[in-house]
Order: structure tokens, then sequence, then C-alpha cells
């Protein structure tokens, strides 16, 4: 797997090692030890989430105030977006979006202290991503998906499809932040040779 980075340095793009012939591809979706190596934490995922939208569902901008997730997401074909809430953080208040889809199979990796959505670009897509703390009902807040201030660039072509709670979204100027930065685990090693291609499966 290659690690890109982005604008905001916890927030990383995953690009997975890819095995293509004539009678289609493999690659390995997720590896422990490839994370824990690559990314440089050690966290545990503890639940999976799939979803299907159809095209112009924007979903988001989601987060728990409690119980912050951090979240590991891919999908067909989708514009993702993560917003820093961490009121301690440098990057505060920035966002940053990006396309995945199933050209390059791409993940991104939102650590804790994150608001997350997505707008769906394709006739539908599919989302699954992982989690590291578990869907509290009672903690989720939603931020308003065009928030003036954010002024995040949702390559929209009409009016999306909103749920009613996204509908309801807060401002940004008046939502609950994370007033503390949610913990993450550093590793005690890296290992950058370390390369998912050596897990033993046979494509």
């Amino acid at each position: 797997m290659k690690i890109v980075p982005t604008e905001i340095p916890e927030v990383l793009m995953i690009e997975p090692q890819v095995f293509e012939d004539e009678r289609g591809f493999f690659c390995e979706s997720y590896n422990e030890r490839g994370f824990t190596e690559k990314v440089g934490i050690a966290t545990d995922f503890v639940q999976d989430n799939h979803s299907r939208s159809v095209q112009n569902v924007l979903r988001g901008l989601h987060y728990q105030i409690q119980q912050p997730q951090g979240k590991l997401v891919r999908a067909i074909v989708v514009f993702d977006v993560a917003v820093d809430l961490r009121k301690s953080s440098p990057s505060f208040g920035q966002w940053f979006g990006c396309l995945l889809s199933a050209e390059n199979k791409r993940q991104i990796w939102i650590p804790p202290g994150f608001a997350h959505g997505f707008l769906v670009l394709s006739q539908a897509a599919e989302v699954l991503y992982k989690t590291t703390d578990y869907y509290a009902p009672q903690h989720e807040r939603c931020l308003l998906w065009n928030d003036p201030d954010l002024a995040l660039a949702w390559p929209v072509s009409a009016s999306p499809i909103l749920s009613a709670k996204d509908q309801a979204g807060q401002l940004f100027k008046s939502a609950e932040v994370y007033s503390v930065t949610p913990p993450l685990i550093l590793t005690l090693s890296h290992s950058p040779e370390f390369n998912s291609g050596d897990s033993g499966i046979t494509f």
C-alpha cells in the first residue's frame, strides 16, 4: 500500500497494491499490519458499515461528539469530505475532499475529531467504511452541508438529495466541536519496507 499525504496531515489517502490481468483484479482492501506500520498508528476497528445511495445523494456532515469515530472509507463513485473539528488543531475548520472511485481504488483515513460526508457522483454508489468506535445515536451531530463559513466545494450541478436530519444540520459557528483532540495510539515502530503484497495471497 502507498500512503498519500493531504493538506490536513492526519487525513491520509491510501492506495492499495492492485494486481490486474485479463481476468480482472485483486487487492487487499485492508491489512491490519500494513495499516499500523504505514499509517503510523495502532487502532482497533470495531464496526463495518455499508451504504448504497443513488446519484446526487449527499450524506453528512456527520460526527459523534462523544465516542468519536475514526473512519477508513472506500467507495464507488463519490466525492468524500472530512472537516477538522478539533479546536486545538492548526487546521481547525478546514476541509479536505477527494474522489473515491473504482478506477483509483483509493481509501481515505479520517481520524477521530472530524466530520465526514460524501456526495454520490455515479448512477448509484456503495460506500464501505470501518470505524474505531460504535455508532452512538445519542452523541451524533451534523454540520450543514453548505455552511458558508466552511465553503465546501461540492461538485454539485443540482440541489442534492438530503435526509431530513442532514437538511437540519448545524452551522459551523454554532456547532459542538472537540475542545480536546481525540487521542490516537502511536505505534512503537515503523517499517516502511512493509508491502501488503507479502501476505502470501495468490491472485
